[in-house]
């Protein structure tokens, strides 16, 4: 990294998984068998990187890894959507000190040397691939410190769009190297899965 400042990472599984009949997304597993969830955490174990779950879920408690809940504005956290696991992954990681590594559980192809690119790159509020003029969401890692004023604002109005967040944070495109932007297909659908 550029800073030599720790790194917290929040696999997000808060996801109902409905496009998949309700099965959790992070518990799928890939063509080696193993659970999503357990892809990366072997890839942040390889890294050296503290990792979370970032959102409730009954189908994780026997995996051992350390949950978070999603930010519950006034009882709103239902009504924020992932901006309310953001603000609780920034707010856990503020607290460390640490920057903050932002992926989505259904992410089966991003491989290690892509996430260290991601650790590595310049410093900036935020730092995300972009495809299709969008910023990869939860494929990003944040200054935890300097993001979170931002977000929570954001909680403030009711304005769940992240894209409109990472605009406002002033986020930082990672480029992608030929190939690449493949990797960070995402399993939505049953189709995504038998297609492995």
């Amino acid at each position: 990294m550029t800073t030599k400042r720790p790194v917290l990472a929040g696999i997000f599984v808060g996801g109902k998984g409905e496009r998949l009949g309700g099965v959790p997304k992070g518990l799928l597993r890939t063509a080696s068998g193993e659970t999503l969830v357990d892809r990366w955490r072997a890839i942040f174990d390889e890294l050296g990187v503290a990792h979370v779950l970032v959102g409730e879920h009954p189908a994780y408690a026997s995996l051992g890894i350390e949950t978070i809940a999603d930010h519950d504005a006034e009882g709103a956290s239902s009504q924020l959507g992932p901006l309310g696991g953001l603000v609780a992954l920034l707010e856990h990681a503020n607290r460390r000190g640490a920057l903050a590594l932002a992926v989505a559980c259904d992410m089966p192809f991003v491989p290690a040397s892509l996430v260290r690119r991601l650790l590595t790159a310049p410093d900036a509020p935020i730092v995300a691939p972009r495809r299709a003029d969008r910023w990869e969401t939860f494929f990003a890692r944040h200054d935890a410190s300097a993001v979170l004023p931002v977000a929570r604002a954001h909680v403030a109005a009711r304005t769940r769009a992240l894209q409109a967040l990472f605009d406002a944070a002033g986020a930082q495109a990672l480029p992608l190297e030929p190939g690449e932007e493949r990797a960070l297909d995402d399993w939505d659908r049953q189709d995504d899965v038998a297609t492995r």
